[in-house]
């Protein structure tokens, strides 16, 4: 078995990066993504609603400069109150 936390893992930046974000079904998901992501290109498509419906998920994508932009998006995307999951 490979241990994946030992391991860097290796991109070419800048590079086109996909989220996956989970909302509350209430919530608006370009609403928040636009608040997060000021004035950055982006793509958001609505993935799936939740078995019960309380919650949808979407996939963010857009273009991260280097591992310090990935990681800052990651991280003001999960401090995002309305936001419940980042993946």
């Amino acid at each position: 078995m490979i241990d994946l936390n030992k391991q860097q893992l290796q991109l070419d930046y800048p590079c086109s990066w996909k989220y996956k974000i989970v909302i509350l079904e209430t919530s608006n998901a370009r609403k928040i993504t636009e608040e997060i992501l000021i004035q950055r290109e982006f793509s958001l498509e609505k993935s799936k609603v939740s078995k019960k419906g309380k919650f949808k998920s979407y996939s963010l994508e857009l273009l991260v400069h280097n591992e310090d932009d990935r990681k800052e998006i990651y991280k003001m995307l999960g401090d995002h109150k309305d936001i419940k999951m980042v993946l």
